[in-house]
């Protein structure tokens, strides 16, 4: 079993971490707990890049090695990094489990070293006709990020 963590940070007071786990070739399992965000949906996607030298701007694009348009997790047509929204509660908190097959912890696609990105709006999922839809899903900005590291 290959394991990864994300421990999120922000200079916004959003704070979490995301587990990711996998078995042999199968689906990676996304496990996490994010609070300090306001209540409704976030988008949230792996981006390209392991960087936060800028904070979570340096985290690059979204994670997408088959050059696809931005979509929803159940799209065919996604990038990889896609996995849609978090539902924060009332009282700030999110806690949500997402099962995805495009973001292997092993192999030439690996996700270990690429960044998880928390925007501030939801994901339109490509399909809110807005000029940012099809790249990012019109998410808003990125309140919280953290760099995929390997776990033991």
């Amino acid at each position: 079993m290959a394991k990864g963590v994300a421990v999120l940070s922000s200079s916004t007071g959003v704070s979490g971490t995301i587990y990711f786990t996998q078995e042999g070739d199968g689906p990676t399992t996304v496990t996490g707990n994010v609070s300090g965000l306001a209540p409704g949906p976030h988008g949230f996607h792996v981006h390209a890049l392991g960087d936060t030298t800028n904070g979570c701007m340096s985290t690059g694009p979204h994670y997408n090695p088959a050059g696809k348009e931005h979509g929803a997790p159940e799209d065919e047509n996604r990038h990889a990094g896609d996995l849609g929204n978090v539902t924060v509660g009332e009282d700030g908190t999110a806690s949500f489990t997402i099962v995805d097959k495009q973001i292997p912890l092993t192999g030439a696609g690996s996700i270990i070293g690429r960044a998880v990105v928390v925007h501030a709006d939801p994901d339109d999922l490509g399909k809110g006709g807005h000029e940012l839809s099809k790249s990012t899903g019109n998410a808003g900005g990125r309140v919280a990020c953290g760099i995929i590291g390997l776990q033991g």
